[in-house]
């Protein structure tokens, strides 16, 4: 319950006023660390999951790699993490100059390992593997760099999620011994979720949001509110929707847990929560909350988060995509997407009003590897042409003029094959800000989307200087050099009377 002093009630009605601070508008980009004890394997996302799935490649490479799950299980594998090359200071300096404005950590995953040193949970990185505070080093190493901190909880999916450590494999050798999910020893780290265990096995793939055991959610309410109380996040993000509502999060038009449902109890009680407490430290709420439901009547009790994917044009609020170089934790088999795809996402996504915030991977020891550098120092120069054009703007009235769309389609994020015509715009005061999504060959930029009465005053192409320019019934000509600044998308700042 909240305290009779506290701003903020646990109900849609008291949170849906709150206003998106200006921080989280003026950011842009945000880098993400998803990492915890499933980068061990180094074979990828919900590693904890499919590792008791018989016959899945996880599955398979657990049994060869390191013996069935009866006998060596997931626990076995959250000792094995050590996170002994993990250098926060040094990879915040490093997000900090790739262009990030705000970083957030995972304090954990589906998999109930904590990445914190929690008094609800045995199973964390202080008293199992590292042997370290990994989120307080996060945080510490955030506020030196001057940037907003957040956090991501995946634990409201977990008591469902995790039924596979229940299970035994149906035939082979092992036909029919229970997985290590069924030590009473360790009952309290892979859950009493027997209820889920008998689920369809066919169907192993589903995110299963919802529980409707009452013990499981006030314990997720515990937690949530320890660490909000132990590290007063700038940014809390549930990996879903607003627990413990049913329906699929990524669903436009999903009908079932309105506000009014009860089952929300547990998610807005934390969301108040969180809220109070930036209160208390700012004297406004200075905190953001992200959730995946994309009905405004419950996304309005914070921002927006869509997973890998956007939305079609500007949002009147802001938004957020989150989204990975590779896989979500770490992957050997996974192709890493390119700097310019990520640097053309990125402008897509700002100029509809959105926030792209980016997981950087780091393998099991703390690092990042030569490709995810590379990455970072191409970000970073590009930052140092077009950062103007990116934080501390604002949508224009148009996201966008040419030929070119996004895909939006679920999780698909192929790279676009922009060309000449494809503008993308942001605007900071009189300036508006047209990125180039594909240089054009005569070095002869074309802005056709302002108005006859929007007079140019001026043309700067960011990185180079001033720029030849005519402007006829609102049509923009400006006269480019030979050789770019960049080999991303270039910005032109127009200057408007």
């Amino acid at each position: 319950m909240t305290d009779a002093a506290d701003r903020f009630a646990p109900t849609f009605e008291s949170l849906k006023v709150t206003n998106c601070p200006d921080w989280f508008r003026d950011a842009k980009f945000g880098i993400w660390s998803h990492w915890g004890p499933q980068s061990v394997p180094m074979y990828g996302d919900w590693y904890a999951r499919h590792m008791y799935i018989q016959g899945h490649p996880q599955y398979l490479y657990h049994l060869r790699h390191y013996g069935h799950p009866s006998t060596f299980g997931y626990k076995d594998i959250c000792r094995l993490w050590k996170a002994e090359r993990f250098e926060p200071e040094a990879l915040m300096a490093r997000y900090r100059r790739a262009g990030a404005r705000y970083f957030v950590g995972q304090a954990m995953h589906h998999d109930h390992f904590f990445n914190y040193a929690s008094k609800l949970n045995r199973f964390n990185s202080v008293e199992v593997g590292p042997g370290k505070d990994i989120t307080g080093l996060w945080k510490a190493a955030a506020v030196n760099e001057g940037l907003p901190f957040g956090l991501t909880e995946h634990l409201g999916a977990t008591f469902s999620w995790w039924r596979t450590n229940k299970w035994s494999d149906t035939d082979g050798p092992y036909s029919g011994v229970p997985y290590d999910g069924n030590d009473p020893e360790y009952r309290d780290f892979y859950l009493d979720n027997y209820e889920h265990a008998d689920s369809d096995r066919t169907n192993t793939s589903a995110r299963p949001w919802y529980t409707p055991n009452p013990t499981f959610r006030a314990y997720w309410l515990a937690v949530m509110k320890e660490v909000i109380d132990l590290y007063e996040p700038d940014l809390l993000y549930s990996d879903g929707p607003l627990p413990f509502g049913q329906g699929n999060p990524h669903s436009p038009d999903a009908t079932s847990s309105l506000p009014g449902d009860p089952n929300f109890a547990e998610g807005l009680e934390a969301v108040a929560h969180l809220y109070n407490t930036s209160v208390r430290k700012h004297g406004q709420n200075q905190a953001v909350y992200n959730q995946k439901d994309r009905r405004p009547e419950i996304y309005s009790v914070g921002v927006l988060d869509i997973e890998k994917s956007q939305l079609t044009g500007v949002n009147p609020e802001p938004w957020q995509t989150d989204t990975c170089i590779g896989n979500w934790f770490y992957d050997v088999r996974q192709e890493f997407k390119r700097p310019g795809h990520v640097i053309e996402m990125l402008v897509d996504i700002v100029s509809k009003n959105g926030n792209m915030l980016l997981n950087i991977l780091q393998r099991p020891d703390g690092t990042i590897d030569d490709e995810t550098s590379w990455l970072l120092d191409e970000l970073e120069r590009w930052f140092e042409i077009a950062s103007e054009a990116v934080h501390g703007t604002r949508p224009w009235r148009a996201f966008g003029e040419g030929d070119s769309r996004v895909t939006i389609d679920g999780f698909k994020e192929e790279r676009i094959r922009w060309n000449a015509s494809d503008y993308r715009f942001t605007a900071k005061g009189s300036t508006l800000y047209a990125f180039m999504m594909a240089a054009p060959e005569n070095r002869v930029a074309v802005v056709k989307s302002l108005e006859p009465a929007e007079k140019v005053k001026g043309v700067r192409l960011l990185g180079a200087g001033r720029c030849e320019f005519s402007q006829s019934f609102g049509t923009l000509t400006a006269k480019l050099p030979a050789t770019l600044p960049t080999e991303y998308p270039n910005v032109l700042a127009i200057e408007l009377e």
